[in-house]
């Protein structure tokens, strides 16, 4: 059975982004000794533009083989003309009215999102799933997650976008790792205790 990951961003406070979205508030703790880790333990996460801007477009895929998007998190691609943002992996893309995808790489979840991510984690292979922004899909999607990597920025937001637009539901996961960096970021890896 194959992971469905929750790897995102969040302040202090535990937003992912300001009530809009907008998470470039965070984008300056992207450093070199973090941009180093990225791309040593998780260099998948980071989309195909921005590996080749960075030179490391060759790099394997570790932990991820697909990736799940919300609608919102796409747009963000879209706005900048691009139709595959992680053209390195599978790519779906959870969207209620978006019908047709720009991209033959990218499918669009319309319907029976759970049932879309049960028969990805039911498929052989070695890799995992990379659950990729989106506070609403998180939500959705909240009893199928697996595993969090949770990367914390020293920033407070106040107020913004939680982590989980969902109910309040009680959900224990095990702490694993953590990683901290000079400029003040964490990193924490949790497991879903089933």
């Amino acid at each position: 059975m194959r992971k469905l990951t929750y790897f995102i961003a969040c302040s202090i406070d535990g937003f992912i982004g300001d009530p809009g979205g907008d998470a470039s508030s965070m984008l300056a703790f992207v450093d070199e000794e973090y941009l180093g880790f990225l791309k040593e333990e998780y260099p998948e996460t980071m989309s195909t533009p921005g590996r080749r801007a960075f030179g490391v477009d060759d790099l394997p895929n570790k932990k991820y083989d697909t990736i799940i998007q919300g609608r919102a998190s796409y747009d963000l691609a879209l706005e900048i003309d691009v139709t595959s943002p992680y053209a390195h992996m599978r790519e779906y893309v959870a969207s209620r009215t978006l019908k047709e995808s720009p991209d033959p790489h990218v499918e669009i979840v319309s319907e029976d999102l759970v049932g879309k991510v049960r028969a990805l984690k039911a498929e052989d292979g070695g890799l995992g799933i990379y659950l990729c922004g989106g506070s609403q899909l998180a939500g959705e999607l909240l009893d199928e997650i697996d595993e969090l990597v949770i990367k914390t920025y020293p920033v407070m937001l106040g107020t913004g976008m939680p982590m989980f637009g969902s109910g309040f539901a009680v959900t224990e996961f095990s702490l694993g790792e953590t990683r901290t960096f000079k400029n003040g970021a964490i990193v924490r890896t949790y497991t879903r205790n089933r």
